[in-house]
């Protein structure tokens, strides 16, 4: 139903408009009889048409079949839908460095869904001005291994605030000392989610990291493979939801880039593209201090399966706990020295 709609509006589209002497030229019923509007009936009416132009109709004809297309896809992408819930949790791509040998990174995710679903298919709650918070520990256990845990949260108006579930996420990474042309690690994280949030409340998430810097770019591959444990999605397999950021150094203090999220569909055959799911962030990390870490970015959905406009915001701080501060007798918690 809804590919037949979308397929008359774009015949629409790209249908010129006639003067009425052209249309005088057609049978009659080619052009108005609403049974012409059948997918043969759509192609052979563009076809006549577009005979009739003349060389000193083109360019008029031309604008308003541009201005036409444009309204079309607008109203496609307005369209509302039912869809799947997206998990909007953490919306980060991973550099491959891991958090220092006895530090611990403690980090808020904040998410928020502008626009999205407002209804879901699947009995999950939908993510339409839903407000995702996360918070994420990690300790650095040496140059090569850290452990992370995750607690999700959601609120919603209509459902309030709601936990959601938790992961743990162990990462090694190819030590420095190797010096390696690229930076290595490899994420794996696996937890639990309650049905209300999620068609699969176990999920396991393998999460190779690759990255450069070159002078003041930056750019992150992460290939993540998925797979549901409980649920539905267990009989998909292993899915693949491929990361991507670049960044530049504007300034010392503040990069610039651009992330992209995609889910694609099971490694044995991908989704169909309506039903895969890509996002683009334009994004902004503030280099403040090396205690502290801030990204800000805009997320904007490119398929009808995903999230159409997601605000996004990561702020985190370092921490060391009982060591000494330099050139003081007390212990406690202190913050990483600043160089």
């Amino acid at each position: 139903m809804e590919e037949s709609f979308l397929f008359l509006l774009l015949s629409y589209a790209l249908t010129p408009t006639l003067s009425q002497r052209e249309r005088a030229r057609l049978p009659a019923k080619s052009w108005h009889t609403p049974s012409s509007l059948g997918s043969l009936g759509a192609l052979q009416m563009c076809c006549r048409m577009r005979r009739l132009n003349r060389p000193g109709e083109r360019a008029t004809l031309k604008t308003r079949t541009q201005i036409r297309i444009l309204l079309s896809l607008v109203s496609v992408c307005l369209c509302p839908s039912f869809a799947h819930a997206q998990d909007n949790y953490e919306i980060q791509v991973y550099p491959s460095e891991t958090v220092s040998r006895g530090v611990t990174m403690v980090e808020l995710h904040n998410n928020f869904t502008a626009k999205g679903p407002k209804k879901t298919d699947d009995g999950t709650l939908p993510t339409n001005h839903a407000w995702h918070e996360t918070i994420e520990i990690t300790h650095g256990f040496n140059d090569w291994f850290e452990t992370g845990f995750y607690i999700f949260t959601s609120a919603r108006n209509g459902s309030g605030w709601d936990f959601v579930g938790t992961h743990i996420r162990p990462r090694f990474r190819v030590p420095p000392k190797w010096h390696w042309p690229v930076g290595v690690s490899l994420s794996q994280e696996i937890g639990y989610v309650r049905r209300k949030f999620s068609e699969d409340t176990w999920s396991w998430e393998i999460r190779p990291i690759i990255d450069k810097e070159l002078k003041r770019w930056y750019v992150s591959f992460n290939p993540a493979i998925e797979r549901a444990l409980n649920g539905p999605g267990a009989k998909r397999g292993f899915t693949f939801a491929p990361n991507f950021k670049v960044a530049y150094s504007i300034t010392k203090k503040i990069d610039g880039g651009l992330e992209y999220y995609g889910a694609l569909g099971p490694l044995t055959g991908f989704d169909p593209k309506r039903e895969q799911q890509h996002q683009i962030f334009p994004a902004i990390d503030l280099n403040v201090s090396p205690k502290w870490e801030f990204n800000f970015g805009v997320g904007i959905g490119m398929t009808r399966s995903t999230d159409h406009l997601i605000f996004k915001m990561i702020i985190g701080r370092r921490f060391t706990f009982g060591r000494k501060q330099s050139g003081s007798g007390n212990s406690g918690v202190t913050s990483v020295d600043e160089p």
